[in-house]
Order: structure tokens, then sequence, then C-alpha cells
């Protein structure tokens, strides 16, 4: 509840009179890849109905991706497409234009009305404090009491600012709304003069080198020395995971621009995965399959982790596995995989195959 003065009796209160309930806790919803697709390109639109069940989230992007002059556009075709498709397990979000921008207020007004009961996340960019999630909080109830909406609609920030990651916790606890956080790492780095165009991934000019070997004591500065390239993000990610574990939220990681580079993707993916991010955003149908590749737990990892709990018991105390010491932090480590691989098998086939296999063979 940082950043507000209400109290916490008022806090999971409803901000309009006839609003939906707040809720008390963000329900874990499998969000993997988050595809944004542009709902004024015709052609693009035409492909969501049978992308449903294929991904987790779908997006309707209105914002910077969107020309000013399809702005329009985009929004009437989210709302058409929103009431002609039945998503199934498949969420829609959508990402609204900028708090400072002059579409903004129409989104809002337009799509909660329109669409609200099969809006599940509303994406929020360039978020500086929690100044700017009060806003739409305010609004958002003022609209579901007005369209009869029995669920609230939840937020999603954007990091896109160093002001915005300075403020990182507050943003998380400024409303029961908060779902999420998504690192934008090319508006970030423009506002921070970061010295790299690339839209996420690392820089090989951002490396540390090793050591000169030495000969007799002194080191030969002319010897070739191995460099390895750094991530630009793991600092930015690492503090939006902790602000999203205190706040009981979920982290993601954003863009990865280089289409082609399928490879540095899919590390760059599986870097934020190992953080604890939940899921990240998908700009080409190929980072689909590689975004549910990642952030899976893989067959051998759940082995392991069930394993693990199967042989502790009680959680308490300690047991040799594999010449490995498992102990109680141990378990709370796979329990996480555990729950994570029970949510992904109740919406995926393919991986519930997978990971029940994993019991047959245990009890075989």
């Amino acid at each position: 509840m940082t950043g507000s003065s209400r109290s916490a009796k008022d806090f999971f209160r409803p901000l309009a009179v006839g609003a939906p309930s707040p809720l008390t806790e963000i329900p874990a919803r499998p969000s993997r890849a988050i595809h944004f697709f542009d709902p004024s390109n015709e052609k693009m639109a035409a492909k969501i109905p049978a992308m449903v069940g294929t991904v987790d989230v779908l997006l309707g992007n209105l914002e910077d991706a969107v020309k000013a002059d399809n702005k329009l556009a985009a929004r009437e075709g989210l709302v058409k497409i929103a009431k002609a498709t039945d998503f199934g397990p498949t969420q829609l979000w959508t990402r609204i234009n900028s708090l400072d921008s002059p579409w903004v207020l129409d989104d809002l007004t337009t799509l909660v009305p329109a669409i609200g009961g099969k809006l599940d996340v509303i994406m929020v960019p360039k978020v500086q404090g929690a100044e700017d999630i009060h806003y739409v909080d305010r609004l958002l109830a003022q609209l579901e009491a007005k369209a009869g909406l029995d669920r609230p609609i939840l937020i999603h920030a954007i990091l896109e600012t160093a002001r915005g990651v300075a403020n990182v916790e507050e943003i998380c606890g400024a409303s029961p709304r908060m779902q999420g956080l998504s690192l934008g790492p090319a508006d970030l780095a423009a506002d921070r003069r970061m010295k790299t165009t690339r839209v996420g991934g690392g820089h090989p000019g951002y490396l540390v080198r090793e050591d000169p070997p030495r000969v007799d004591g002194t080191a030969n500065l002319e010897a070739h020395r191995a460099t390895y390239q750094q991530d630009l993000w793991h600092y930015t990610i690492a503090r939006m995971v902790d602000a999203c574990a205190m706040h009981g939220i979920y982290p993601y990681y954003g863009p990865f621009g280089d289409i082609a580079d399928v490879v540095a993707c899919e590390d760059q993916f599986r870097n934020a995965f190992l953080l604890g991010c939940v899921g990240t955003w998908s700009l080409h149908p190929k980072q689909i399959a590689i975004a549910n590749r990642v952030f899976s737990p893989s067959v051998e990892d759940i082995l392991h982790a069930r394993r693990v709990v199967a042989a502790m018991g009680d959680g308490t105390g300690a047991v040799m596995l594999d010449g490995k010491m498992e102990d109680d932090a141990s378990l709370k480590q796979c329990l996480v995989m555990v729950r994570l691989a029970e949510e992904l098998a109740a919406i995926d086939p393919e991986l519930k195959k997978q990971y029940d296999a994993i019991t047959v063979d245990e009890e075989a």
C-alpha cells in the first residue's frame, strides 16, 4: 500500500459505488507469451481466432506500434475482435495509449463498456509512479460500475523510465488491481541515456575481460584474453522481480526486437525465467514457441522437483538425493516448479502429457 493514503481497511473496497470488489490475491494464470497484435491490421486481426489456445495471452496493442492515423481503427478493431471471438483458455489483454496522450481517455471509456467483460488485463505504458496507477484505478472502477461488470479488470504496468524503476515498489503496491510488471527496454534505454539502440538483449560492448596471463610474475598484456558479454538488463529485471514478489504480483520480460535471432532471443528469455519472470512478450509468432518452451519447466526439472518433494516428507530436516543435500529451502524451490507445472498442464495438453508421464515413470 506504499504511496497510498488509504487505510488497510479501505484498500480492498471498491473505488466507485457499484464497482466489483477488488481481488485480495492475483490469480496465477499462465502467461508465458503475451502476443502483441495490431487490431487495425485486418490481415493480422483475421488470424486471431485461430491463435486462441496456442498462446496464453493475446494483446490488442493500441500504443506505440500503431500510427496516430490508425488509433481509432485499432480501438474499434479490438472491440470488434473481442465481441466476435471466444477466447477460451487464452487471456485477452490490451495495451492502452500512454497517460499523457490524447487517446488514452477514449481507449478506456470505449473498451470497458464495450468489452470489459472479456478484458482480463489493461497494460499501462510508461508508468512513472503510484499516481499513474491511482488514476487508472479510479477511472476503471467508475467505468466498471457504469457497465455493471462483476469482476475487476487488472492493471499491468510497463517500466520504461528511470523514474518508474526508482518507484517500482510503490507502483507494485499502488492498487489491488496490480497484476504485474513488464520491462520496456527500448524506452528505458533512451530515458536512461544508455548507449544502445537494441530492443532488449545484450551488447557486445558491455563485457568483462579475463586477467592477462602472468609469466614469471609479470602480466603479459599482449596475450589473447577471453571476453564475456554481459546482460544490460540484469539489474532492472532482478529489481522488478523482487518488487513483484514482495507484492504478490508477476514480473515479465518485455520485447526482444531482433526477430531473426531466435538463439539470442531464447537466451534472453531464459535469463528472465531463471531470475523469476513468469513470461515475456511475443512480437512474432515464432517467438511464441520460444516463450512457451522457455517459461515451462523441463521434464527433467519436474522429475527432480517431484523426487525432492517425495523425499522431504513433512518438509523438515534434510535428505541426501543423488549425492546432494536437500532441505526445507530446496523443498520450497521445488514446490515453485511443481505448482507451475500443474498450472501449465491445466491449459497445455502437450505439457500435461509430458508431465503426467513423469508420474507413470516414478510409479513403474
